[in-house]
């Protein structure tokens, strides 16, 4: 019995000691497959670096579904895949109002999980014995500040539905800033609570003399038009923010012009002497139609004093008519003799 305690004791230190030095490259992997599980049911990686793996078409093409800059080979089993998949998916309701910043959430995930560059920002910090192996307890995350400050800003005013209820309250615990969020994240949950199974200690700078590099993603923002957010989820968009008020217009811009003492515009002047025009091309035409009524005969007059002198009519009834008919044409205005002769 001894003997195999000893023999155990010595496999486990053979293994830590091949995990302390462990390989940090391109196409190089932290922790590769599930070696156990934890009393809730959370699968736990294997703490040992391999070489990344190209996947067939078909988990290649999950994998794209879900994380679009990852291509090539990976460094997760299909099932690892599956454990991401199911655990982001609940963030997906608190986040999905906002494209921009759910896609940054996933890919701090996707990029966690499957990168085939993994080695060069993960490092097993910590293993624990489960089921008789060993599994990754503790991993450091390299990652810069500015896609962690980019993952923040785009997710900050998020809504969660119609609670009207910043989502980061829900999965962020309420963070201010990214540093905060970032140690929500990385809390080893509770059997049975939500949450990453292993602590992850996130780092914004790698060790010296050491070829690793921080995972420094671009991030989407809010504003992108690509993946656009509602103004209520990005109140900071451009296409949010009202435009600026014109300025008010100057006096001394109009046209206008000084009259001795008085200052005069040019819409006045104008519409003064349009009124001008008007009236004198009214008055002219009074007075054109009152001096053609005096210079020439009343044609209507001549014809009937021809048509009483025809039928023999005596000179005193001509007059009275012509008298008559005069007197008529006496009481009408300029106006009226003008539209009588018109009419004739």
């Amino acid at each position: 019995m001894n003997q195999v305690m000893i023999s155990f004791s010595v496999l486990v230190s053979s293994s830590l000691n091949s995990h302390s030095a462990p390989i940090h490259s391109n196409d190089y992997c932290a922790m590769y497959d599930i070696c156990g599980q934890r009393t809730d049911g959370k699968v736990l990686n294997c703490p040992y670096g391999s070489l990344s793996v190209k996947p067939d078409d078909l988990f290649s093409a999950k994998i794209q579904s879900l994380c679009p800059t990852i291509t090539g080979n990976v460094c997760c089993t299909e099932t690892q895949f599956d454990t991401l998949r199911s655990q982001v998916q609940q963030a997906v309701p608190f986040l999905v109002g906002c494209p921009a910043c759910l896609r940054n959430f996933l890919n701090l995930f996707c990029e966690l999980s499957c990168s085939p560059n993994q080695s060069l920002f993960i490092n097993v910090t910590s293993v624990a014995e489960v089921g008789g192996n060993l599994t990754v307890d503790g991993i450091d995350y390299h990652i810069t500040d500015m896609f962690g400050e980019g993952l923040y800003e785009s997710c900050k005013e998020v809504k969660f539905g119609t609670m009207n209820t910043r989502a980061i309250n829900f999965v962020g615990g309420g963070a201010q800033n990214f540093r905060e969020w970032f140690a929500f994240i990385g809390q080893k949950a509770p059997p049975g609570f939500p949450g990453s199974p292993y602590a992850i200690n996130f780092k914004s700078s790698s060790p010296e003399l050491s070829a690793m590099a921080p995972m420094n993603l671009s991030t989407y923002s809010c504003g992108d038009t690509s993946l656009g957010c509602s103004c209520g989820d990005c109140p900071s968009s451009p296409a949010c923010s009202s435009p600026e008020p014109l300025p008010p217009p100057h006096e001394e811009d109009s046209c206008s012009f000084r009259l001795g003492p008085l200052k005069v515009r040019c819409i006045e002047l104008s519409m003064a002497l349009l009124y001008i025009l008007l009236v004198s091309s009214f008055f002219g035409w009074a007075t054109f139609s009152r001096t053609r009524d005096i210079t020439q005969p009343d044609g209507s007059s001549e014809s009937l004093v021809r048509l009483l002198e025809g039928d023999g009519i005596n000179s005193e009834l001509k007059e009275s008519t012509l008298g008559v008919k005069g007197k008529r044409h006496a009481h009408l205005s300029p106006v009226q003799r003008y539209m009588a002769t018109f009419y004739k």
